[in-house]
């Protein structure tokens, strides 16, 4: 399984702690960048994540901000992507069973890295328990 992940610079360790750890468990890990904690601005890194997710590149992207909230709207503006915010494994475990998300954000000023580990490990052995339905959104004419 291929796993695109990415990050700001307010992510970045947890996005080296995660990656790390997904290699030693076997994944095979795409990283998009940041590679710092020097400021960037994040659609740069996270916008390419999100493509290499949606055109099949990876099977799954996880993202990696100060709360997260700006990198799911970068990727969420990605056709094919469904990337969920997870600040505990409740939410995360839902975004995987009820809304097939195939994007994960997490937010490294909101998380301890023990959480973070506990959700993402939660959140990539979740099975989607819509079956073939994936919700669309649908475009709201003003």
């Amino acid at each position: 399984m291929k796993i695109a992940v990415a990050s700001d610079h307010a992510g970045f360790t947890y996005k080296e702690i995660i990656k790390t750890t997904l290699v030693e468990q076997g994944y095979e890990v795409i990283d998009f960048g940041t590679h710092s904690t020097e400021p960037v601005d994040y659609p740069d890194f996270i916008r390419p994540a999100a493509q290499a997710v949606a055109n099949g590149k990876c099977d799954y992207g996880i993202i990696f901000g100060g709360s997260g909230n700006g990198e799911a709207m970068v990727a969420n503006k990605t056709k094919g992507i469904r990337c969920a915010i997870a600040w505990d494994t409740r939410s995360a475990k839902l975004s995987r069973e009820h809304n097939n998300a195939n994007m994960l954000a997490l937010g490294e000023r909101m998380l301890s890295i023990h959480e973070a580990l506990e959700i993402v490990e939660l959140w990539l052995n979740t099975k989607f328990a819509g079956g073939k339905h994936i919700p669309r959104i649908q475009k709201i004419e003003p």
